[in-house]
């Protein structure tokens, strides 16, 4: 693997961060959300990641990340008594979307660090390719 192959991995891993910035916001947006049924609450997403593999002369090498797809989450809507509520159901219930804001906002700061992580690679290894470039001089 040379060192050039170092920034497809690194802005692979961006790329699928970013991604999944996207879907914490989405899902963030959509926290307090209710409805009628619990059928159409929201239901929070969260993408699916992939190892990129290569065949490089018979040695398999990591090549990034991918996103595979974005999951809905399978937890059920919360049911609150609010008969004052116009959208609440016939007995008085709403139902909420399954988001747990704690649990985006600790992904968001992962997605963020990580983010973070693969920016310093890529700095990093620029300084390596222009510490190499100096030796020659």
């Amino acid at each position: 693997m040379g060192l050039y192959n170092v920034f497809d991995i690194a802005g692979s891993g961006m790329s699928a961060q970013t991604i999944r910035l996207n879907t914490v916001a989405s899902n963030m947006a959509n926290a307090n959300n209710v409805t009628t049924n619990k059928e159409d609450a929201y239901r929070a997403k969260m993408p699916v990641f992939s190892t990129v593999m290569h065949d490089v002369q018979n040695k398999r090498e990591s090549a990034g990340v991918q996103v595979l797809g974005i999951e809905e989450s399978t937890k059920e809507a919360t049911r609150l008594y609010d008969p004052g509520n116009p959208l609440a159901n016939k007995e008085g219930y709403v139902y909420q979307s399954n988001v747990n804001a704690i649990e985006e906002m600790a992904n968001m700061i992962s997605a963020s660090r990580s983010y973070q992580n693969n920016v310093e690679i890529m700095n990093t290894a620029k300084q390596l390719l222009q510490a190499t470039l100096k030796l020659g001089q």
